[in-house]
């Protein structure tokens, strides 16, 4: 079993937001989160210690990455420092991310829309007893 937890930490307009990608068997799980101010390493630190087992991952998608082989330490740490330069997250959290946001908002919608059914019943119920209750003193 593989596993691999990446965290990119980048500016979007008005506040610090980070981005965990978490690469599990070949599926991707995408996880956003929004610091507000910037964030110093301890309190990133902090967060990856007590509250990852909180995060809502997106559901499962599939990364085609074929697997990925022990490279040499200098050459992973070119890596980062390129990644580190470049701004943003990847094209597939991206999607991830994209497709999350589209699933909370149907169940947002459908939660909002039976909270409301939900109500009217209520009211109509209520007036159709208020309706009784003058009726009963006749």
């Amino acid at each position: 079993m593989c596993l691999s937890v990446k965290l990119t930490v980048f500016f979007e307009e008005p506040f610090w937001v980070g981005v965990f990608e978490k690469n599990e068997m070949d599926y991707l799980f995408v996880c956003r989160v929004v610091f507000g101010a910037e964030p110093k390493d301890y309190e990133i630190y902090d967060l990856v210690l007590k509250d990852y087992c909180n995060l809502k991952f997106s559901s499962s998608f599939a990364a085609n990455n074929g697997r990925e082989r022990r490279s040499n330490p200098k050459r992973l740490q070119r890596e980062v420092k390129k990644e580190v330069k470049s701004i943003g997250i990847g094209t597939k959290a991206q999607l991830a991310m994209k497709l999350q946001q589209e699933m909370n908002k149907v169940e947002r919608r459908s939660k909002s829309r039976e909270e409301k059914d939900h109500q009217k019943e209520e009211q109509f119920a209520l007036r159709q007893q208020k309706k009784k209750e003058k009726h009963k003193g006749h």
